[in-house]
């Protein structure tokens, strides 16, 4: 099994496939981890350490094929293969290809993964490990643009392959989510669907929607939208701007961050536009939805037009469309006539999954 991994520069996915080798080897598979940039460093050790991109293009092709040659051949061999890369560099030379088609098409892989982060995480890695200069707006709009250049790879080289989006994780790191989605193929993928933004500032809510997020994940190769937990920074911008602040307090990787106000602003419209196409894209790579429509101290199920538009999607999209609904009002018929099936509770659901052999008894 080949897989190759792009995402841009200031993901840190080297760590994060170490993890995933080391899984996979506690699960009995072996896996060969070739890292390009580490691969380019070694075959050129006169360039200094980050300064790669920096040399004339056509040293850096030449470079990039030779090494790429040499994980065509590990993949003859190998077990199974992780290929790190990018599928493009947004650098001081302009925007550029980071692979070439034919090497690609030779190297032949069974998945594509294009792993994302958020933006002031990007941000974070970028200013402390490299010189670039960088805006959060170069930052979502390269993120983009790596996602969308991994697509068409994909589709020009072998579309019969499986392509993902994966988030690298928030609070917890999504290591066993990797694993699961290449090595345990037959485990059913769920989008896992609750208000984000609605909830945002209501503690006891929010602890109920982690819980779930929490139980639905032991079973399940969740896609979580809130891996990517970046769609509260407009709602903490404009915030800011109504006490005459000039930036965003933000908690970044485990420790406090300011981030531009002005920045913020500017990357609100990108942020809420990325947000509402990965979600759907999220929910068109599962085999169903699960949502859960907590209540509110009035009451009231907390159901956010987001929710209500994702449920729309995934049954339009021929998904299996399960809904937890709390609140002692009934859902309404734009809930009921999407659904496949609605619950009162997670114990409920869970139970109902058992019998369909979704999950282990």
């Amino acid at each position: 099994m080949i897989i190759v991994v792009t995402g841009m520069v200031g993901l840190e996915k080297k760590s994060y496939l170490e993890e995933v080798c080391r899984l996979a080897g506690e699960n009995g598979n072996n896996v060969t981890l070739c890292n390009v940039g580490d691969m380019m460093y070694a075959e050129a050790p006169d360039i200094a350490e980050g300064k790669i991109l920096d040399i004339p293009m056509q040293r850096l092709n030449s470079l990039r094929r030779s090494v790429f040659k040499d994980i065509i051949a590990k993949a003859k061999k190998a077990e199974n293969l992780i290929v790190n890369t990018h599928a493009t560099f947004r650098w001081r030379h302009g925007l550029f290809p980071a692979v070439d088609f034919d090497q690609m098409r030779e190297l032949n892989a069974d998945f594509y993964i294009n792993m994302i982060d958020d933006i002031a995480a990007l941000d974070k890695r970028l200013s402390s490990e490299h010189s670039i200069e960088h805006t959060l707006k170069d930052l979502i709009v390269w993120r983009e643009e790596e996602l969308i250049c991994t697509e068409m790879l994909y589709k020009a080289v072998n579309d019969k392959a499986k392509l993902y989006c994966l988030a690298r994780g928030s609070e917890k790191q999504t290591v066993e989510t990797f694993y699961r989605l290449t090595f345990e193929q037959q485990r059913k993928k769920a989008y896992l669907s609750f208000p984000m933004t609605h909830v945002v500032d209501m503690p006891d809510v929010k602890k109920e929607i982690n819980n779930f997020r929490k139980e639905l994940k032991q079973h399940f190769t969740c896609f979580d939208p809130a891996d990517l937990e970046e769609a509260y920074l407009p709602h903490y911008a404009h915030r800011a701007a109504e006490k005459g602040l000039d930036c965003v307090e933000v908690t970044v990787l485990g420790k406090k961050s300011r981030l531009d106000l002005n920045q913020v602003l500017q990357i609100e419209r990108d942020i809420n536009s990325q947000t509402y196409a990965r979600d759907f894209l999220l929910i068109d790579q599962s085999d169903m939805i699960i949502s859960f429509i907590p209540t509110m101290a009035d009451g009231r199920a907390s159901i956010s037009s987001g929710v209500e538009r994702e449920l729309q999607h995934a049954h339009e999209a021929g998904k299996d469309v399960y809904v937890i609904w709390i609140a002692k009002n009934p859902p309404s018929v734009f809930v009921t006539q999407t659904a496949t099936k609605v619950f009162d509770n997670t114990d409920q659901t869970l139970e109902f999954f058992r019998e369909k052999q979704y999950i282990k008894q």
